[in-house]
């Protein structure tokens, strides 16, 4: 048997789907099953993962990656053959563990689409194959179904006895170490006509123990629908005295089941499990025969015929199969790409799902992802709004406002999210924390927004604003504040007070202008982008969010200036208190000075403390843009002069940081050179870098940062576990914050790199990327990008992660340069060679002005870029007159708006 190991997935088709050969080769794969009603389930090739629909309901033993392959639980499917003995569909059994390394192994092929999952596995000792589908069905209920399909592939009849066996948790992923025998004493465990239900009687929580209603099941049925033959309902008594789920006793004996045809068992106080038995039968050479199993949760006790009803047959199965894989191609086609590169183009697709997958995990329940309770986090809110501004564009505005509501007045924000749009808690845990990179991203995604929709009335929308115990910026405490009163902003009146968006994104980005630390960058306070650098709360400064918030205020300045100029607005209105925060309307501050700055903050605090007075002044539309347009172009002259390091090597870079000891992070030292990649992306993609500095930037990164075997590291060998800075550095180098390739500050880098005119630079970086995630004999993953790709090359933290919302934001608006200016579609291609075929075309098939949209560029000249440039358009046939502007070319949002809506339409573009 060959144990070398070398094989990789390959596409079967134009849609995504892939096939990859032996499969359990392979350790930590694993593969999303999900759907919007809250199921949310994991499968790797030999069937572990996970079934759950929060952090309190996990169907099946909440794990991590590590228990993919070492813990003997997983979803099983077992076979007694008489004269062969017990053999695993799933390939869980512990003969077959030990004869993975011998001729015996079995074969098996993985094949999976958007979204299901197959494994066909083969036995020539035992003569027989399985072929085991998975997927989560379409629609709101919370059920995971398999179908396994036995096929006699020897020469002689095989006599058989099929067992499923699911191990039932039921119950919160607390209860794992946290009194896991007790919880299990709550256990009330029923069979049925098709299979064993779960309900415990209390939820077990030392704060308050609840009765608990939910109800978890595994039923099962042969293909047409008969009903199994009994049950094996707890765990214990399934695997035997000093058995196990990968022996056991009921299976290796072929034990009668306890709970016969029909069920009507009743066992309360242990462990559970979905043991279903069925019927002995006898298949001819070349035979098959097929059951379904059906994974299912359910408010209340599960109306076991009904669901099986819909589910348990195979014709059902089929039919739910076709429906789902058609709804997952119709959210990821929304969006397409036609290169030189047919793979490319399809592991895009990959890419094109994972915000999806992100919106409903969250960042938890996938086995690499085994912290946090559910939900997103704030960045998350924002960055995943990118993706949906391409793919589901409709829901944008609404998820954009409701976020607003969790701005706090003093420019920080709610750190926990709750379930539904707009809705934020006070914190639970009496940990102040702010996240200083919190208030820049909000201004970020809306002005995307507005590019992409033209709607400038969405800066006068009004929103609520978010208040709990906390203020300025959680260093105080208001003692006064009651939870009761809900967690909203009040007047001195006691009314809830609203502001405008616009007066939302004023106060996230100016406040942070005043609160800086001693060398005049923005305090690092509980951390940035970069959740490892969390130790320097005291002294720490992020030079790089500095930069960012800088270029955040000139481009405010720069749209206040526009919705003068195209609305004929004179004035906005803003908050009384807020005046302490501009210089030109009665208040003079020394820049320079950082107690100047402090004090300043300070007497902000002391008007707003956790409360306004409902009053608004009435501010011009210039001053307050002179004003932001001063403040930036300060920040920017004084990163210039004070944080660029002028390497020995002739190039430089920017400093990202100070330390909590009040020290320069980043530069050369006796040690050795210390460099960020954010330290330079940040710069790069706003304002603060100036044109001249940016080849040094470029040559900087590629010498200290490009490594060939994992790509752009995060940063170089700090050395030491820098207790004066943050957690990653504790991180073995190359591996999460500390010094591996990070895909989505990789992914900003090329980026940048494409806005500032370096498009064969970006390119080089987007490729470097797409190279060492598909190079599964290195990266060990399925298609799509990681979160990051650690020492070894292997992708970690796979399908959740917010680089595949940059990774897609920047080939639609970069590459393929189909974006918004202020609602006209704007095309300014940034095609290379490479990406065009072999007659001269490169496509994208995207939504722009509620109209799908086929822009199709094809390049009758020069292919390479810099030597090519749009010679003409026609919309569905017809030539648009060109309205030429210093990017590309402008197409009138009128014009698209005309087009009837429900169809694909084409626009042409040719480059001379």
């Amino acid at each position: 048997m060959d144990q070398t190991n070398k094989q990789t997935w390959s596409f079967t088709g134009t849609n995504g789907d892939f096939k990859l050969p032996q499969p359990d080769r392979n350790s930590y794969l694993y593969f999303p099953l999900v759907n919007e009603g809250g199921m949310m389930s994991s499968v790797s090739p030999k069937l572990h993962g996970q079934a759950a629909s929060g952090h309190n309901t996990f169907l099946t033993p909440p794990l991590s990656v590590e228990d993919l392959h070492n813990s003997r639980a997983s979803r099983n499917f077992w076979v007694y053959i008489e004269g062969k003995g017990a053999w695993s569909a799933a390939g869980n059994s512990a003969k077959q563990n030990a004869d993975f390394y011998t001729d015996s192994a079995d074969d098996a092929m993985l094949e999976a689409g958007f979204l299901w999952h197959k494994v066909t596995r083969s036995s020539a000792d035992f003569g027989i194959t399985a072929e085991i589908t998975s997927y989560v069905p379409v629609g709101n209920d919370k059920v995971e179904l398999m179908r396994v399909t036995l096929t006699n592939t020897g020469g002689e009849e095989l006599t058989l006895t099929p067992t499923a066996a699911v191990p039932l948790f039921a119950r919160s992923a607390d209860d794992l170490r946290d009194h896991r025998h007790v919880t299990s004493l709550l256990n009330r465990i029923y069979t049925s006509a098709h299979g064993v239900e779960v309900q415990p009687a209390l939820s077990f929580d030392e704060r308050g123990h609840r009765i608990n209603h939910t109800s978890y099941g595994v039923f099962g049925a042969e293909g047409s629908g008969n009903e199994p033959l009994g049950f094996f309902p707890v765990q214990e008594d399934f695997i035997g005295e000093g058995g196990s789920l990968d022996w056991p006793e009921a299976v290796v004996l072929n034990r009668a089941p306890e709970s016969g045809k029909g069920g009507g068992m009743h066992r309360e106080g242990y462990e559970a499990l979905g043991g279903i038995r069925f019927r002995t039968i006898t298949l001819q050479p070349g035979a098959s025969i097929s059951y379904v199993i059906v994974l299912a949760m359910d408010s209340q006790r599960i109306d076991v015929a009904a669901l099986m009803n819909k589910y348990g047959n195979t014709a059902a199965f089929e039919l739910l199969l076709a429906e789902n894989k058609a709804l997952w191609a119709d959210k990821v086609n929304t969006v397409e790409f036609h290169t030189g590169d047919p793979s490319a183009d399809q592991w895009m697709k990959w890419v094109t799902l994972q915000p999806v997958l992100r919106r409903l995990y969250g960042n938890s329940f996938l086995p690499y992802h085994d912290y946090g309770r559910g939900g997103r986090g704030w960045r998350d809110l924002w960055q995943d709004c990118l993706a949906l501004l391409i793919m589901e564009p409709a829901e944008v505005r609404s998820l954009l406002l409701n976020n607003y509501a969790g701005v706090r007045f003093d420019g920080s924000n709610a750190t926990i999210i709750g379930q539904e749009p707009g809705e934020f808690i006070a914190d639970r845990n009496n940990i102040p924390r702010v996240w200083m990179d919190h208030g820049a991203w909000p201004f970020l995604t809306t002005k995307l927004y507005l590019d992409q929709s033209g709607d400038l009335e969405f800066l006068l929308q009004e929103q609520c604003y978010f208040r709990d115990s906390f203020m300025s910026r959680c260093k105080e405490r208001d003692t006064s504040w009651n939870e009761a009163a809900g967690p909203y902003l009040r007047t001195s009146a006691g009314e809830v007070y609203k502001g405008t968006i616009l007066e939302h994104i004023l106060l996230q980005n100016l406040i942070p202008f005043f609160n800086v630390g001693e060398h005049n960058n923005i305090l690092l306070e509980g951390a940035d982008w970069n959740d490892g650098l969390d130790m320097a709360a005291d002294r720490g400064e992020s030079v790089t969010f500095t930069s960012f918030y800088a270029s955040n205020l000139l481009d405010i300045s720069r749209l206040l200036r526009t919705v003068k100029e195209l609305k004929g607005y004179e004035t906005l209105e803003l908050a009384e208190e807020m005046l302490q925060l501009f210089d030109s309307l009665g208040m003079s501050v020394d820049y320079n000075s950082v107690s100047a700055k402090q004090e300043q903050l300070n007497r902000f605090y002391a008007a707003a403390p956790n409360k306004v007075s409902g009053i608004r002044v009435v501010l011009g539309m210039d001053e307050v843009a002179d004003d932001l347009e001063r403040k930036a172009e300060w920040i920017f002259e004084h990163l210039r002069r004070n944080e660029w390091v002028q390497s020995e090597q002739g190039d430089g870079w920017f400093n990202g940081y100070y330390n909590n000891d009040g020290e320069q992070v980043e530069g050369e030292f006796t040690e050795g050179v210390r460099m960020t990649l954010t330290g330079q992306v940040f710069p790069l993609l706003g304002h603060a870098a100036a044109p001249e500095q940016i080849p040094h930037i470029i040559a900087a990164v590629d010498r200290n940062l490009l490594d060939d075997r994992i790509g752009y590291r995060l940063n170089t060998r700090f050395g030491g576990i820098q207790q004066n800075l943050g957690r990653a550095f504790g991180f073995a180098f190359g591996h999460k914050e500390n010094g591996a390739m990070f895909s989505h500050m990789t992914i900003m880098y090329g980026n940048a790199l494409y806005k500032r005119g370096y498009v064969n630079e970006g390119r080089k970086v987007l490729e470097s990327l797409y190279n060492l995630s598909a190079d599964f004999e290195t990266s060990r993953m399925y298609p799509g990008i990681p979160e990051y790709i650690n020492e070894q090359g292997r992708g970690m933290y796979t399908y959740l992660t917010g680089s595949a919302s940059w990774l897609l934001l920047t080939m639609v608006t970069e590459v393929f340069g189909v974006k918004g200016r202020l609602g006209d579609l704007l095309l300014e291609p940034k095609l290379v060679k490479e990406q065009f075929d072999a007659e001269g075309k490169a496509s994208i098939k995207t939504i722009f002005a509620e109209r799908e949209l086929e822009v199709v560029y094809t390049s009758t000249g020069s292919s390479v870029y810099g030597e090519y440039q749009i010679h003409s358009v026609t919309l569905n046939g017809s030539k648009v007159t060109l309205q030429r502007v210093s990017e590309g070319v402008l197409i009138p949002r009128e014009l698209l708006s005309a087009l009837p809506a429900g169809k694909s339409h084409l626009v042409q573009v040719e480059l001379a």
